[in-house]
C-alpha cells in the first residue's frame, strides 16, 4: 500500500471516529499521524481488520426508524419521558397539553432525534426484540394487550406511560409480567453511550495492536 493510500485510509478512519464518538479532532489527528508509518507498511485489509478487532462494536450509535444515526442514549430517553410526567391523558394527543400512550412514545423519541410511527401497531415493530422484562433496559418499549397499550421502561422495574382518560403521564412500578407482555422492543442498542475519550483510547489500542502485529511479521521497528 502506498503512502498516499495509507494517508487516505487514516483520513477515513479519523472522519468515521469523529462522527461516531465526537472525539476532539486534535486528539484523533495526533494519534492518526503517529500511526501513518505503520499503516503505510501494510495492506489496507490488514489494518482495517486490526482496527475492527480493537474497536469492536463500541462505536455503535442509535439508529432511527429512517436510518439516520443519532447520538441518543438510554439515559436521554428516560430524561425526555420524565419531562412529560403530569401531562393529562388525551386520546390522540402528542404534546405537553395532552397525550395518549403512543403519542408519549413518539414525542419522547422525537425529542432525542429518533423518528417512530405514531401508533402502537407501528411502534411495536420497531427496533429489536427483548426476550423478557428481566432483560429490559431503560428506554425499551413494552407493549401489552396485543398492542392496546405501550409503555417506556425507565429502569429499576419502573415504567413511564400515559395510562387512560382521567389520569396523567406517570412513573410507576412495572405492574405487568412476561405473560402480560406482547413484545418488548429495544430502539437504542445496548452499547450506545461511548465517550469521545473512550473511542480515542480504543483507536490508540487499534494502532498499537497493528504496529505490534506488523513488527512481529516483518521484524521491523515501527
Amino acid at each position: 500500500m502506498t503512502m498516499i493510500a495509507a494517508m487516505g485510509r487514516i483520513s477515513q478512519i479519523q472522519a468515521t471516529l469523529q462522527q461516531l464518538s465526537g472525539a476532539p479532532a486534535d486528539r484523533v489527528t495526533t494519534t492518526a499521524a503517529a500511526a501513518t508509518t505503520a499503516a503505510a507498511s501494510a495492506s489496507a485489509g490488514s489494518f482495517a481488520a486490526t482496527l475492527a478487532a480493537a474497536l469492536g462494536t463500541a462505536g455503535t450509535t442509535a439508529t432511527s426508524a429512517t436510518g439516520s444515526g443519532t447520538g441518543a442514549t438510554v439515559t436521554d430517553v428516560v430524561a425526555s419521558a420524565e419531562k412529560y410526567l403530569g401531562v393529562p391523558y388525551v386520546f390522540g394527543g402528542e404534546d405537553s397539553s395532552g397525550m395518549d400512550c403512543s403519542g408519549l412514545v413518539q414525542t419522547v423519541y422525537a425529542d432525542i432525534g429518533i423518528e417512530l410511527p405514531r401508533l402502537v401497531s407501528g411502534q411495536m415493530k420497531m427496533g429489536t426484540e427483548v426476550a423478557s422484562l428481566a432483560e429490559a433496559q431503560p428506554g425499551d418499549l413494552i407493549v401489552t394487550g396485543g398492542g392496546d397499550h405501550i409503555l417506556i421502561y425507565a429502569g429499576d422495574n419502573k415504567v413511564i406511560h400515559a395510562p387512560y382518560p382521567g389520569r396523567t403521564v406517570c412513573l410507576r412500578e412495572a405492574y405487568m409480567t412476561d405473560a402480560d407482555i406482547t413484545t418488548i422492543r429495544r430502539i437504542i442498542p445496548t452499547d450506545t453511550a461511548v465517550t469521545g475519550a473512550g473511542s480515542a483510547d480504543r483507536l490508540n489500542a487499534a494502532f498499537a495492536a497493528f504496529a505490534q502485529q506488523n513488527s512481529t511479521t516483518t521484524g521491523s521497528a515501527l
